[in-house]
């Protein structure tokens, strides 16, 4: 053998995802992210996206789970877990014992929830006061777009869902910055430090209602949620209510090959395991798509990965078949469906180059997770990861190897421990981001396309 051979079969060589991608496959791909970037415009909230899912589904054939119920090899099921979270499955030819193929994401961001009484007026200006959720740069929330999204459970019982500052016609929201001119002692603080978690208060209005007494902006901004929702400020109490960024997706780069929005973390995976479960025709192994909450601050809660709304579901499956829960479990194969960090060259020192994920190169394989030596990973075994990158190469789909930043660097955790805790081979991938956490985040539209066709040859394995 020449060098040169030598070089092609036994060395691994990493190409960029467009030298594989025919015609066609673009075609496909492009008309996959505009339909991806819909679903982005519709859904900034956990309890948006689980709407549109029970709509599509429903759309597709697909029925409710309901305790007692046949689970035949076609039938299609979900189960909405209280409107924030999901789990649906095709039903497959095989018997539930013999395991599911199973894809999970989650479907909450990172963002600001308003605290229980968040309503006050300072200086004749109306604020909010808030509480961020999961990890954010306290710092990229000001002085940007902001919209008001959330349900708020009235005291007679109703239901009321707000949305502020997405439509043209909407007033935005904002959380203030102070000037540069009087900023010498605040640019000599860290970066956590800049802007304070007790400054994200959200400015509401400065124009008093007119009358006498104090709070009169307060009480205007009062009048409006009165007249538009019929809220009075008790109501805070039983909402919830959250701010995010205002504003549709929009494609980035002249060559138009990324795509900026917020909460790419994790719903540019949660939308490929439902595009790909609609689509798929009825698998050997039943598919499953579990779409979960609270991923950002532990997986935790009644909607969360932890919670057992997972197995109540699979266990009503199994029932249906006289299969035991655990059996199929033992069985089964789990892709979490999470994002990676992209390498990012202005932060290249943060990295381990040929270890990171990169924009372009398809759906990227994690193996562990977690922070320092592993900390908090599940950790997937040489099998898992064999069986994954022959389901991933038999499939044709682009794939690459992630690992999240340099080892002392940080870290971060994905759903994947708390379904390998239920005795489930597991293993992460998923879609390389940049400003991952930030009010906008990028992807590659190639990413997220092989992501989608990564969780359909999961589902077909």
């Amino acid at each position: 053998m020449t060098t040169e051979e030598l070089r092609e079969s036994l060395l691994a060589s990493p190409k960029n995802g467009f030298t594989r991608l025919s015609a066609e496959d673009r075609a496909k791909m492009e008309s996959y992210c505009k339909r991806y970037m819909a679903f982005m415009d519709e859904c900034k909230t956990e309890r948006e996206a689980t709407t549109w899912a029970v709509r599509e589904a429903e759309k597709n054939g697909f029925v409710p789970f309901v305790p007692g119920m046949d689970a035949k090899p076609g039938d299609k099921i979900y189960y909405n877990n209280r409107g924030k979270a999901i789990a649906l499955a095709v039903i497959g030819t095989e018997s539930l014992a013999n395991g599911a193929n199973i894809c999970a994401a989650h479907v909450d961001s990172p963002r600001m929830d308003l605290k229980p009484n968040p309503l006050y007026e300072d200086s004749e200006i109306a604020y909010f006061k808030t509480n961020y959720y999961g990890g954010i740069k306290k710092y990229q929330w000001v002085t940007v777009p902001l919209a008001l999204h959330g349900v708020v459970y009235r005291k007679d019982g109703t239901v009321v869902t707000v949305t502020i500052g997405e439509d043209d016609n909407d007033p935005i929201l904002m959380v203030s910055d102070l000037l540069i001119h009087l900023s010498a002692d605040q640019m000599q603080k860290t970066a956590g430090k800049v802007i304070s978690a007790e400054q994200l208060n959200v400015i509401l209005g400065t124009e008093p209602i007119e009358g006498e007494g104090g709070d009169l902006v307060k009480l205007n901004v009062m009048k409006f949620l009165n007249e538009k929702y019929g809220l009075i400020e008790s109501d805070f109490l039983s909402a919830e209510l959250t701010i995010v960024p205002a504003g549709r997706c929009r494609e980035v780069g002249f060559d138009r090959s990324l795509i900026s929005a917020y909460g790419h973390d994790d719903r540019v995976c949660a939308y490929a395991e439902l595009e790909a479960l609609f689509t798929i025709p009825t698998p050997a192994k039943t598919a499953v798509c579990i779409l979960a909450d609270k991923e950002e601050i532990g997986s935790v809660g009644i909607s969360g990965m932890q919670s057992q709304y997972f197995e109540h579901f699979m266990d009503g499956l199994c029932a249906a078949q006289g299969v035991k829960l655990f059996d199929c479990l033992a069985n089964s194969f789990c892709l979490s469906a999470d994002v990676s960090n992209a390498y990012d060259p202005n932060f290249a020192e943060t990295c381990d180059r040929r270890n990171n994920s990169m924009l372009n190169y398809g759906v990227s394989i994690c193996k562990y997770t977690g922070r320092g030596g592993k900390g908090g990973a599940s950790d997937a075994s040489a099998e898992v990861m064999g069986h994954i990158r022959t389901t991933f190469d038999n499939a044709g789909v682009i794939w690459q190897i992630a690992t999240l930043g340099k080892v002392d660097q940080g870290g971060g955790g994905t759903v994947a421990a708390y379904m390998a805790n239920r005795n489930i081979p597991t293993v992460d991938a998923g879609v390389p981001v940049l400003n991952m956490h930030a009010p906008a985040e990028l992807v590659s539209k190639l990413d997220c396309y092989e992501t989608m066709l990564a969780c359909k040859a999961v589902y077909m394995a």
